[in-house]
């Protein structure tokens, strides 16, 4: 199956500010927009711009972004999992991971993060996937929200729910290793019962399945 990417483009205005949610954009088009300093949650601003600069342009990337004027200020990425993670086990074409979801810390009051995963859930193509996000705690800004472990648990619950996840059980040390942690799926609507027991099985390594 041939990924195909749907480009949409709206405005959103809020508290008197004009926000640009588009996407998927390729690189060529990312490079010719600033990045944020304020985008920092996984690497430093330069190294992240450079690594979803490289996400855009694979076949199954997909990166949305949220922009003033030309200067990004929060973006989500679409990927197949990395094939380290027991998500990627038989390279299933039909599983796709929610990289990141990232907001500059000035911007966290707008509902961007929101905005940006219902824009890239308007494409009918990512209903032949089951896109999987792995939360975990320690890639949560605590310090700024001042909320505890759970409560951004919750928060991040919320937020996913919008665009059709929900919580999937799974006994991945990773999640399982942290209370907070959680393994959230949304499940596309041309997904077969096959494919669903297949990811079951990758959700459930190792235990066996009559």
């Amino acid at each position: 199956m041939r990924h195909i990417k749907t480009y949409f483009k709206e405005k959103y205005d809020t508290n008197g500010q004009t926000f640009v949610i588009e996407g998927p954009l390729s690189g060529s088009e990312l490079e010719k927009l600033t990045y944020d300093e304020g985008l920092d949650a996984f690497r430093p601003p330069r190294d992240q711009f450079e690594a979803i600069i490289e996400i855009a342009d694979l076949e199954e990337g997909r990166i949305i972004i949220v922009r003033t004027d030309s200067h990004i200020v929060g973006y989500v990425t679409f990927l197949h999992p990395d094939p380290l993670e027991r998500w990627s086990d038989g390279s299933l074409p039909y599983i796709m991971e929610l990289g990141a979801v990232e907001v500059s810390l000035d911007y966290r009051s707008y509902g961007l993060g929101k905005k940006m995963l219902q824009h890239a859930m308007k494409d009918d193509f990512v209903e032949n996937y089951i896109i999987i996000t792995t939360e975990y705690y320690w890639h949560w800004d605590l310090k700024n929200s001042g909320l505890d472990v759970y409560e951004y648990k919750e928060l991040m619950i919320r937020l996913m729910a919008f665009s059709g996840f929900e919580v999937f059980q799974t006994n991945d040390p990773e999640i399982t290793g942290h209370p907070a942690n959680t393994l959230m799926a949304r499940i596309g609507r041309h997904i077969t019962n096959d494919q669903m027991i297949e990811f079951d099985k990758i959700r459930f390594k190792n235990r066996f399945f009559f």
